[in-house]
């Protein structure tokens, strides 16, 4: 079974920071030196060239969830931080992996990643390479049963996620739990 699922330890907060060099060294920085556990981290420009989002999904038995919200919100280059709800957003993530995938398997690696909504991006005369994009759900099960033929090599990308919108008026999130916090700037 795979580690990458969805587990109630693991938490996901997106971080609103200042784009600048050196932010994101100073957020892994905060994590180590606290001994708290990332479990996923991928970080990107927003919408809005000025800032970039990283998600991370921590790990709450390396420290209380609340303390890892204090810690990163004393950090200069941090404008914000969001835990996102499992039930109010959406989650997704890329897997690529290297299969094992000789002429007696081929058909059947193929149709799983069909299945799956997957795309074969690289073909070896025994190996394929596929790409999956999905929920961490989706993913996981994916791997189980590729897991079967072979993974020669396997890559995520870790968890990405925003805020589902509110089917009212689809403009504006749906607000999200207290941990939502913004500095004054």
């Amino acid at each position: 079974m795979s580690v990458y699922g969805t587990d109630k330890r693991h938490h996901t907060l997106t971080v609103l920071v200042e784009n600048k060099s050196g932010v994101l060294a100073r957020v892994a920085s905060l994590f180590s030196r606290r001994g708290y556990n990332i479990f996923s981290l991928a970080v990107a420009p927003s919408d809005d060239e000025r800032f970039s989002r990283i998600t991370i999904v921590v790990d709450v038995e390396s420290a209380p969830l609340e303390q890892i919200l204090k810690q990163l919100d004393k950090l200069i280059p941090v404008v914000s931080i969001t835990e996102l709800d499992p039930a109010s957003s959406r989650e997704r993530e890329l897997l690529m992996a290297t299969v094992e995938a000789g002429p007696e398997t081929r058909g059947q690696v193929i149709q799983l990643v069909g299945v799956f909504e997957g795309k074969i991006v690289d073909v070896g005369p025994d190996r394929l390479t596929v790409m999956l994009a999905g929920a961490p759900d989706k993913l996981d099960d994916f791997e189980d049963l590729i897991r079967g033929y072979g993974i020669v090599e396997m890559q995520r990308t870790g968890r990405v996620a925003l805020p589902m919108l509110d089917r009212a008026d689809g403009a504006h999130p749906r607000p999200q739990n207290a941990h939502n916090t913004e500095k004054a700037g």
